[in-house]
């Protein structure tokens, strides 16, 4: 703890100007949570004794990973030429599955940490975050962290880092998270250079919910940043896009325990509880004010992720849907860009179709609503929004393949994203190749120093949602960083694989993809479910088709009687007789046998796991 930490100031008593709000960005893994850590050590609000590693970091999931899931804000104290100032942190995540929580922390802020790694420098999601903290006018203070480690090149990195955000070299703050070197004249630099909050504290309340979680014991717990006037516990409130009113049962801040106050004023960061339920009632992005004297005009909000990825979730066991709806509406309170709504299908039943901004996300999500609400649950290959025009004119948007149109399509359109990777210029030539086959088109390469290369691409989002980031980090020995961003959508020749089990379609394992790739989906997924399936009474045939053309077969051999085994010696005739009987019986039987298709299977099929090994 530092000398000039001091005891947590009382919110109701701090005025604006003694108020800092900043946040924290940078690329995964570039410790972020351990600078926090250093600040909450030396402003005092965490103790040593209560101290670990991530203590912001609140989610099994997050310590086990090291990775940030969720945003969370922190108030800390530091005192400054005699002048005690109360600084509202928010720690952000870094992957690019998760933007939409940094834009949003970004939003409660009036600056932001850039931190890059002294040993790898700038990476893809670095640009990312500088680039929508620029566009939400934000004081950048560049920093460079750890560089206590051996292969640090602070010079190097931060005459990169100046060029890129205008500057000089030695204003780039050097600091190690891990040691603490450094971060008092971080938290100084914060103080001097960051503005202070602006807004009018005699104009009625305007609050901005930037973040929720859902308490079991005391419902929805909504996290806010104060722009107009004040807060006060018991009062009423309203929330301005829904109308619903609350008593306000609690206020107060993180630090980084909940701590109630007697209120909330002008640019402030804090949580309120109201008692409230119903998770659909606090909606990130809203604005609360007085019931008795409200606003006219709403604050402006966020705009509404897009989901990039769309796959479908279903329980194991049918009798979890309600528990599955109930989960994915907890789950929609602390992840805002998290979107589903109601399916089904013939193979897995009922369940939901989910809009995620990634395939991480999707991973995270899966895992939490095992880990937390106890599910067993199936998801199926993620796909993406195809536009479709069939020949009538008619257009057809299709999240999931089973929504294909039957008919004759006219043209597919497929979203496009344009795709910025930062690699070592080694490795230019094997990435290019990757992206080419891919179907990537190059937009431009430029050099961000003798030895870094950032490659930007227009790439079809089918393309990348499944293994191109783990090819991307294999072909590079994973120095290799991607981000991406929507760039509207193209036309495609792309078609539509059906997979048929004894002639009877199997939504579950239809895939929409590019004709050139068609036919190694069919046969892959074919010898898939060859291995899979349990070998039933009659042969079965696994056929892969678009339209009425089969592209791939294979067949499940039946499990055959031995019925000459009592037939030794003797005529041919007498066993041929014998034969001729059961392949009747067979034929009999697949007239009225249905394939049953193993939970296991399904799992299996639709995540590429076959004898227990990963296929690519």
């Amino acid at each position: 703890m530092s000398p000039r930490a001091l005891k947590p100031l009382e919110p109701a008593a701090t005025p604006p100007e003694l108020i800092r709000n900043f946040c924290i960005i940078a690329h995964i893994d570039h410790g972020k949570s351990t600078l926090a850590d250093r600040m909450l050590q030396m402003t005092g609000v965490v103790s040593d004794r209560d101290m670990r590693a991530q203590y912001l970091d609140r989610m099994d999931i997050e310590r086990e990973r090291g990775i940030t899931i969720k945003s969370q804000a922190v108030r800390m104290p530091w005192a400054l030429s005699d002048n005690a100032y109360a600084l509202n942190m928010i720690d952000t995540p870094g992957h690019v599955d998760f933007t939409y929580e940094v834009s949003r922390s970004l939003a409660a802020c009036e600056g932001a940490v850039l931190l890059v790694d002294a040993a790898q420098g700038i990476e893809a999601q670095t640009l990312a975050n500088l680039y929508l903290a620029l566009e939400n006018d934000l004081h950048i203070i560049p920093v460079l962290n750890k560089i206590d480690l051996p292969a640090a090149d602070p010079e190097k990195f931060a005459a990169e880092l100046a060029n890129l955000i205008g500057g000089k070299p030695e204003d780039v703050l050097r600091v190690s998270g891990k040691t603490g070197q450094g971060v008092e004249e971080l938290l100084d630099r914060i103080v001097e250079q960051i503005p202070a909050p602006r807004g009018n504290a005699d104009a009625p309340a305007r609050a901005m919910i930037f973040d929720s979680v859902y308490d079991s014991y005391r419902g929805v717990v909504t996290y806010v940043r104060m722009i107009d006037g004040k807060l006060e516990p018991r009062e009423r409130i309203q929330m301005m896009s829904t109308r619903a009113t609350h008593d306000l049962l609690e206020i107060g801040v993180s630090s980084p325990e909940p701590v109630p106050t007697q209120g909330l004023g002008v640019g402030e960061v804090g949580y309120l509880i109201t008692g409230v339920k119903d998770v659909r009632q606090s909606k990130v992005g809203d604005t609360i004010t007085h019931h008795r004297k409200p606003a006219t005009e709403a604050l402006p909000g966020y705009t509404d992720p897009k989901p990039m990825v769309f796959s479908g979730i279903y329980p194991i066991d049918g009798s979890d849907y309600g528990d599955l709806r109930e989960a994915l509406d907890k789950l929609k309170l602390s992840d805002a860009s998290l979107q589903y709504e109601p399916e089904t299908s013939v193979a897995l039943g009922f369940g939901f179709r989910c809009g995620f901004l990634g395939l991480l996300h999707l991973e995270i999500i899966t895992e939490r609503l095992s880990r937390e609400f106890g599910l067993d649950l199936i998801t199926t290959a993620p796909s993406v929004t195809y536009e479709v025009t069939t020949d009538t004119g008619d257009l057809v948007t299709v999240t999931n393949p089973s929504e294909y149109p039957d008919g004759r399509v006219a043209e597919v359109a497929e979203p496009v994203v344009k795709v910025g990777i930062l690699l070592p210029k080694d490795y230019v030539g094997t990435v290019m190749e990757l992206c080419q086959f891919r179907r990537g088109t190059l937009l431009g390469m430029e050099y961000l120093s003798e030895d870094r290369v950032e490659l930007r691409y227009n790439m079809p989002l089918g393309e990348i949602v499944f293994d191109f980031f783990d090819n991307l980090k294999s072909k590079t020995q994973g120095y290799a960083s991607l981000d991406y961003e929507p760039a509207g959508t193209q036309t495609a020749d792309l078609v539509k694989v059906d997979i048929l089990l004894q002639g009877e379609k199997v939504d579950a394992f239809s895939s929409i993809v590019h004709r050139e790739k068609a036919y190694a989906y069919g046969t892959m997924m074919t010898e898939r479910l060859r291995k899979l399936i349990p070998r039933q009474q009659f042969e079965v045939p696994i056929q892969a088709a678009i339209g009425a053309r089969i592209i791939a077969r294979e067949n499940i051999r039946a499990i055959r009687k031995d019925v000459l085994a009592k037939c030794y010696g003797g005529d041919i005739t007498r066993k041929r007789k014998l034969l001729e009987k059961q392949k009747e019986g067979k034929k009999r039987m697949k007239m009225v046998g249905r394939v049953e298709v193993p939970q296991e299977a399904f799992i299996a099929a639709l995540s590429g796991d076959v004898d227990g090994k990963e296929k690519k």
